[in-house]
C-alpha cells in the first residue's frame, strides 16, 4: 500500500517535531512538508503534493483558517485537519466551512490524530470499491459534505465521536433505507465493527451528539434544515428518527 503524504503546519515547534517524528516512524505516512508559520506553509504547499494536511489555527502570519482556502485551491484532493486550543463554535464552524474535515481540540496526542486520520482514510478507501471509481469518489465526497453541513448548521460539533458514527449511520440509511428498521440489530453493530467499538457505545455517542445539538437551542436552524418545525421545545428525536429524517432529506434531494 502506498504511503500517504502528510504535511504538518504547527506553530509550536516542539509539538511540530513530535508530530513529525511520530508520522515519520509510521509505515502508513511520509512527511512531505512541515512549517511553523502560515507563510512558510503556503510556500511548502506550492512545492509538494500532500494527501493530508494537519493545520494549527494559530499559525503566525497567515492563520490556519485562511490557509485552508489555499489548500483547497492549490491541492483540492488534500484532506485538511484543523487543530486549535479553543472549543469555540464559531471557529469550528468557520474551519468546516473553509474545508476542514475534522477539528481537533488541543491538547491532543499524535496517536489520536493518526487514529482519526486513519478512520477517514478508511472511509474514503471503502467508498472506492465500486466499478466506477471516479463517480463514486465524487458521490461520496458530496454526500459527506452535505451531511457535515447539516450537522454544522444544527450544532453537532465535529470533534465528538458521535459526529462520525452518526454520519456513517446516515450514509448507510441512504444506501439502504430499510436498515432504519434494524438500527439496534444491524446499524449500530456495523458501525461498531468499522470503528472497533461496541454497538452500545455507538448508540450512546449518537444519542450524545443529538442531545448536544438540541441543547444548543437552534430551533430555527433545525426547522430550516428539515423544512418544518418537526420538534418543539424540549422534544427531540430518537436516534433512529434523526437518522431517518436526514437520510430521507438527502434521498429526496437526489444526492444519490
Amino acid at each position: 500500500m502506498k504511503k500517504a503524504n502528510i504535511a504538518i503546519f504547527e506553530r509550536n515547534e516542539e509539538f511540530l517535531n513530535e508530530l513529525k517524528n511520530y508520522f515519520e516512524q509510521s509505515a502508513d505516512y511520509s512527511v512531505c512538508a512541515t512549517a511553523s508559520t502560515g507563510d512558510g506553509a503556503l510556500e511548502a504547499l506550492k512545492a509538494v503534493m500532500p494527501d493530508v494536511a494537519i493545520i494549527d489555527t494559530a499559525l503566525k502570519g497567515l492563520d490556519g483558517i485562511k490557509l485552508l482556502d489555499h489548500v483547497k485551491s492549490l491541492k483540492p484532493d488534500c484532506m485538511s485537519f484543523i487543530m486549535s486550543e479553543f472549543d469555540n463554535e464559531k471557529i469550528v464552524n468557520s474551519a468546516i466551512n473553509h474545508g476542514a474535515i475534522y477539528y481537533f481540540i488541543k491538547p491532543v496526542t499524535p496517536h489520536i490524530i493518526a487514529e482519526r486520520i486513519n478512520d477517514i482514510l478508511d472511509e474514503k478507501t471503502s467508498a472506492y470499491k465500486v466499478s466506477d471509481e471516479i463517480r463514486d469518489k465524487r458521490r461520496t465526497t458530496s454526500l459527506d459534505e452535505k451531511i457535515s453541513s447539516i450537522f454544522t448548521t444544527i450544532g453537532i460539533p465535529p470533534h465528538i465521536k458521535g459526529f462520525v458514527y452518526l454520519r456513517e449511520g446516515i450514509k448507510m440509511a441512504v444506501e439502504e433505507p430499510s436498515i432504519i428498521n434494524k438500527v439496534t440489530k444491524e446499524l449500530y453493530p456495523k458501525i461498531g465493527e468499522k470503528y472497533s467499538t461496541s454497538a452500545s457505545k455507538v448508540e450512546r455517542a449518537i444519542r450524545h451528539a443529538i442531545e448536544v445539538a438540541w441543547n444548543r437551542g437552534r430551533t430555527d436552524a433545525i426547522s430550516s434544515v428539515f423544512g418544518a418545525r418537526v420538534y418543539i421545545g424540549n422534544e427531540r428525536p430518537t436516534n433512529s428518527e434523526f437518522i431517518a429524517l436526514v437520510a430521507d432529506k438527502l434521498i429526496l434531494e437526489n444526492l444519490m
